[in-house]
């Protein structure tokens, strides 16, 4: 089997067997270093002009997560989990294009010209533009959000994002910075009950060709 099958059949099953688990097994810590590779994964994720919309609170004192219990509306994963995650977006992603950018230009992989081109185009993009970036922030945060949950997976562990929580409330808690909005909040753990079964729209529901 080839290398490129392999990898192929790997985010495969790491897709498929993927699902939202809402019990953990409360005992289980994960270690650091998993955790961070988990991370790490998931930092590899896709941004508009790479500037990384992004910042993620991870989660694993215990007095902090039942801190965020009610917070959460009572969901249990909040404090059974490993870990659990709070995804910004952030706000002011332009003020990552230099650092982004410059190392590129100084190390010659991008010219004076592109340099220039990428951030008039990003400042324009943000300049007394709140909703854009508000939409930026919320749109680039979903796509590590995402891979964090495959890359949990491909690690062996389960997650659930959830959307139902005070986002006042886990600012304030969280101590927050006005730059970043939260997102998504996932938990990160062992699973102590399989997900419940779910089912998937087939294609002929979701795909719309070239057009409607």
């Amino acid at each position: 089997m080839s290398q490129s099958v392999h990898n192929q059949a790997t985010a495969e099953q790491v897709m498929r067997e993927r699902h939202a688990v809402k019990k953990y097994d409360a005992s289980h810590q994960i270690p650091e270093a998993e955790l961070n590779a988990i991370l790490e994964l998931a930092a590899t994720a896709p941004s508009s002009w790479n500037l990384q919309h992004w910042k993620l609170v991870v989660i694993t004192d215990q007095a902090v997560k039942e801190k965020l219990l009610p917070i959460a509306y009572g969901q249990r994963q909040v404090v059974d989990a490993s870990a659990v995650i709070l995804v910004l977006g952030d706000l002011e992603a332009d003020k990552n294009a230099v650092p982004v950018f410059k190392p590129a230009l100084d190390a010659g992989f991008v010219p004076q010209d592109v340099y220039d081109t990428l951030l008039s185009q990003i400042n324009a993009a943000y300049d007394n533009n709140p909703q854009g970036a508000r939409d930026e922030a919320i749109r680039n945060s979903s796509y590590i959000a995402m891979q964090l949950m495959l890359a949990a997976r491909a690690y062996g562990y389960d997650t659930c994002p959830m959307g139902g929580f005070d986002k006042e409330k886990i600012v304030e808690a969280l101590n927050v910075p006005s730059r970043y909005i939260p997102s998504v909040l996932i938990s990160l753990g062992k699973a102590a009950e399989p997900a419940r079964p779910s089912a998937r729209f087939g294609l002929d529901q979701i795909v719309v060709k070239n057009s409607f």
